[in-house]
């Protein structure tokens, strides 16, 4: 397999839901609007089927009813960069494939795991989604909710890999995005998410973050985006220190539940996390409703 071209990606990716009828239909119609307002807002990426897609909680035609209707309404202008996941390579390698197929920009790759894997194993499989298509390939790492994590050894060997491109690390470990950069040596870019603060993500090297919160504050995100791009780290440190409230809020309930809830709010009919989770408490909604409305995004 040839290795496609650095993408150059950067910026703002939300993390996009998966908008759902009570029956489980995916609503192509509502993520078309929501893509659509959030490319009028700036973002330079679209990201279906991350954590706050909830992957794992959708079968394997939602998914691919979700990744088919964000390439549809994208329609080139952004990256469409589709969470793969599973707990066994060819599940995850047909995955990968099958979004190729439908026009996916890119693969976000990530690792399920029911029993604990060593760095042989994580290594063999992202790679083999690597080799499985002619796109690139972002490693998504979130320990503190997968039972195999990346190591910076695996890391490392991964960066090797020339289609492997960025890394999206979920830890809330900033340092070790600094560990990841010096181990990779400019051979993988590195992105953030919601649970380290973007500016601080940006000031050591990182190229943007991709996170669920940019759906309901794309303006708010893209501008911090911008300040720290042009180095005007006072401003962007005031933006960050009232963006950082949502995250705050975050932390304390259910991200897809915070992210559906106050998308609801905005007027998208996205419908409610998928069971056994539960939707947003009424305590919730009013933490959601006040700071989107403090941040200007009600």
């Amino acid at each position: 397999m040839n290795a496609p071209s650095q993408p150059g990606w950067h910026g703002v990716m939300p993390y996009l839901v998966s908008p759902l009828t009570a029956a489980g239909e995916v609503r192509a119609d509502v993520l078309a609007r929501l893509i659509d307002d959030l490319i009028a807002a700036g973002v330079h990426g679209l990201s279906p089927l991350g954590s706050t897609g909830e992957f794992a909680y959708l079968n394997q035609a939602q998914r691919l009813a979700v990744v088919e209707a964000s390439v549809a309404a994208a329609h080139g202008r952004v990256p469409v960069i589709p969470g793969v996941a599973s707990c066994a390579i060819p599940d995850a390698v047909a995955q990968a494939r099958a979004y190729e197929a439908v026009g996916a920009d890119g693969i976000l790759a990530i690792m399920e795991a029911y029993f604990p894997v060593g760095d042989d194993g994580v290594v063999a499989y992202f790679q083999a989604i690597a080799e499985a298509v002619a796109l690139p390939v972002v490693l998504y790492t979130n320990p503190n909710f997968q039972r195999s994590d990346l190591s910076l050894a695996a890391i490392e060997r991964l960066s090797h890999v020339p289609n492997i491109v960025a890394i999206k690390d979920a830890s809330f470990n900033t340092g070790r995005l600094l560990s990841i950069m010096e181990r990779v040596q400019g051979r993988m870019e590195v992105f953030a998410a919601s649970a380290h603060i973007p500016a601080a993500v940006m000031l050591i090297g990182g190229k943007g973050w991709m996170a669920g919160p940019a759906c309901l504050v794309p303006r708010q995100s893209v501008r911090l985006y911008e300040l720290c791009r042009a180095g005007d780290w006072p401003a962007a440190m005031a933006l960050q220190r009232e963006l950082w409230a949502i995250n705050q809020v975050f932390a304390q309930y259910n991200l897809a539940a915070c992210v559906k809830g106050g998308l609801q709010m905005q007027g998208y009919e996205v419908g409610d996390p998928v069971p056994p989770q539960a939707p947003l408490s009424e305590a919730g909604r009013q933490a959601v409703r006040q700071v989107l409305e403090r941040l200007g995004a009600l």
